[in-house]
Parts: structure tokens; C-alpha cells; sequence
């Protein structure tokens, strides 16, 4: 017998609380075009101002944000492991080779080329780290990150000895800063490719959310898992690979979003995606306005107060699992 009754209607609190987060967010982007060290109002350029820096700089924090929230939601997917994200597996620092191996072959190559060997170097860099962990036995989730953080470590070793060598160090610094604050109209356009990279996540969601499940259940409900694997990563490498040529490094942001909201709503990447993308935008809007506003006319990195951050909450997942046994 079918049962043709109509499903109870979610409760009204559920059904307000993302128009809710939509708000909360909307007003943080507002607060973020208002903040900043210039006067918008001291002179007659405020209005040029406005569209020439606090413009670009805004949406840039929200397609970055949402990017890498979003990547870090597909790795633990794909993995299996709520400790992953693009910098605890050694995808930004790949990235972060093509990009200085590209400038050092090519110095004149523009910034789509850049964008397109970080891209592929950080494809190659995650498909390495997916190949190790099938070859090892696992006995803890913890052994996931430790060696992602060490492929990582040896990455970034030896694009450090590349710049050294070529008296490039300064300039690599400065590229992987994590700030927001060099983009300007004309500097942030090419992020707009990570928008696409989120609608196609969108759009593979159920099929990322069963290949997380493992290869034999995939298999079983006829699901190809290693195209999804590969579709999966080459998702995450366009978004690591772009905002990391454009904005630098964002350390734990995959990490810390995604498993709040796992933890709130559970798995299903679908239903979690636009929370991802609202925590993602949200937490970097906020890291962002307190690294204008703590010692302004300067400005911190958001990079280090998202690295604060996201170490809290690293230990703070340790500990929640220490206590669970």
C-alpha cells in the first residue's frame, strides 16, 4: 500500500533560518563596502573610490570565501576524513609551485596563463595525495591531515629553495600573503571562474555526496567513482589554483566551515551547500573587517586571522573526538 499523505511542513524556525543567514551575510557585504581606511566622503574621488577598490575588494572576499568552503566540503567528501582541506593536503602549496615555476619559465606569460598552471600543478599535487593514502593502511582519521601537512611541508620547501635560488623569495611572499588588499577593478575578474566551479558543484552534489560513501557503494548504485573522483578534484584545483594566484593563501577555511555545518545539519552535500557558501562568505568578510579595523590605517592579513581561527577549531575537533573514544 502507498502512502499518499502529504509530509508534514518543516517547522517554521527551519524554514527561516537561511532567508535569516541571507540577511546576516547581506549586511556583513554592506558593513565590508563601507569599511576601510579612506574617507569615501573626504573628496570628490570617494564615489571612484568606492567602484575602483571597495567594490571589487567585497565581491572578491565573497567569491573567495564561498570557493574554499566549498572545496574543503568536496575533499572531506571524497576522502572520507573531516580533517581535509586544500591546506592540509598540500593543494595550495602545489599550486603554489606552478604558479612560481610559471613566472620563473615564462615572466611575461599573463595572468590566465598563471591561473592555469596553479590550477593543473594543484590537480596533479591532489591526485599524489589521493594516491598515497590508497596505498597506505590508515588506522586513524588523524594520519589523513599529518601527511597531507607533510607532502605539503616538502612542497613548500623546495618552492622556497626555487625562490631563493632565483632571488624570488620577497615576490613569493608577497603573493601568498592571504590579503585583500591589493585587489582592485581590473585585479579580481578572473575569480568570477570559481562562481562556475560552484555551480557545477552544485550540480554534481548527489553524486560527490554517494562517491564519498566509498567505491563499493558507488559501484553498486551504478555510479562511476573514479570520474566522480577525478571531476571532484579537478573542481578543487580551478578554485584552489585560482584564488591562490589572485588572493593567496586562505589556511582552514575548507576546514573549519564545512564541519560546523556537518555538525549542525549532517552530510548531505546538497542540502549543506548554501550554508557552505554563507559560512565560507561570512567568516571571510568578518576575518577581513578585523583585519582593517585592529590597527587601522594598516591592515593584518586575513590570512593569519584565519589562521588563528581555524587552529581552534582544529583542536577543538580533536578534542570532540578524543572524547567520543
Amino acid at each position: 500500500m502507498i502512502d499518499t499523505r502529504t509530509p508534514p511542513a518543516p517547522p517554521r524556525r527551519r524554514r527561516l533560518a537561511l532567508p535569516a543567514a541571507l540577511l546576516g551575510v547581506g549586511a556583513l557585504v554592506v558593513l565590508s563596502l563601507f569599511v576601510g581606511a579612506y574617507d569615501l566622503t573626504a573628496d570628490d574621488f570617494g564615489g571612484e573610490m568606492f567602484f575602483i577598490s571597495r567594490v571589487p575588494r567585497t565581491v572578491a572576499l565573497v567569491l573567495a570565501g564561498c570557493a574554499m568552503a566549498v572545496s574543503g566540503l568536496i575533499m572531506q567528501l571524497l576522502t572520507q576524513n573531516r580533517f581535509v582541506e586544500p591546506s592540509t593536503t598540500g593543494t595550495t602549496e602545489w599550486a603554489a609551485l606552478g604558479l612560481l615555476a610559471t613566472v620563473l619559465l615564462f615572466p611575461t606569460a599573463p595572468l590566465s596563463v598563471r591561473m592555469v598552471a596553479a590550477s593543473v600543478a594543484a590537480f596533479v599535487g591532489t591526485m599524489i595525495f589521493i594516491g598515497i593514502l590508497r596505498r597506505i593502511s590508515l588506522r586513524s582519521s588523524l594520519v589523513v591531515p599529518l601527511i597531507g601537512i607533510m607532502l605539503g611541508a616538502v612542497v613548500s620547501a623546495f618552492t622556497t629553495y626555487l625562490a631563493v635560488s632565483t632571488n624570488s623569495l620577497q615576490m613569493l611572499g608577497t603573493w601568498f600573503m592571504g590579503s585583500f588588499t591589493s585587489i582592485v577593478r581590473g585585479r579580481y575578474e578572473v575569480l568570477w571562474i570559481v562562481a562556475i566551479v560552484v555551480l557545477l558543484v552544485f550540480l554534481y552534489a548527489d553524486r560527490i555526496t554517494v562517491a564519498g560513501l566509498g567505491r563499493d557503494i558507488a559501484t553498486s548504485v551504478g555510479l562511476d567513482h573514479t570520474r566522480v573522483l577525478l571531476v571532484g578534484t579537478g573542481l578543487v584545483a580551478v578554485a584552489t589554483g585560482v584564488t591562490t594566484v589572485v588572493v593567496g593563501f586562505l589556511p582552514f577555511l575548507g576546514l573549519v566551515v564545512p564541519n560546523l555545518v556537518s555538525m549542525w545539519r549532517g552530510d548531505n552535500a546538497r542540502a549543506n551547500l548554501p550554508w557552505v557558501c554563507l559560512g565560507g562568505v561570512a567568516i571571510v568578510i568578518v576575518c577581513d573587517i578585523v583585519g582593517r579595523v585592529i590597527r587601522m590605517p594598516f591592515e593584518v592579513p586575513v590570512s593569519m586571522i584565519l589562521g588563528v581561527v581555524g587552529a581552534a577549531v582544529f583542536i577543538t575537533l580533536l578534542l570532540r573526538m578524543r572524547a567520543r573514544g
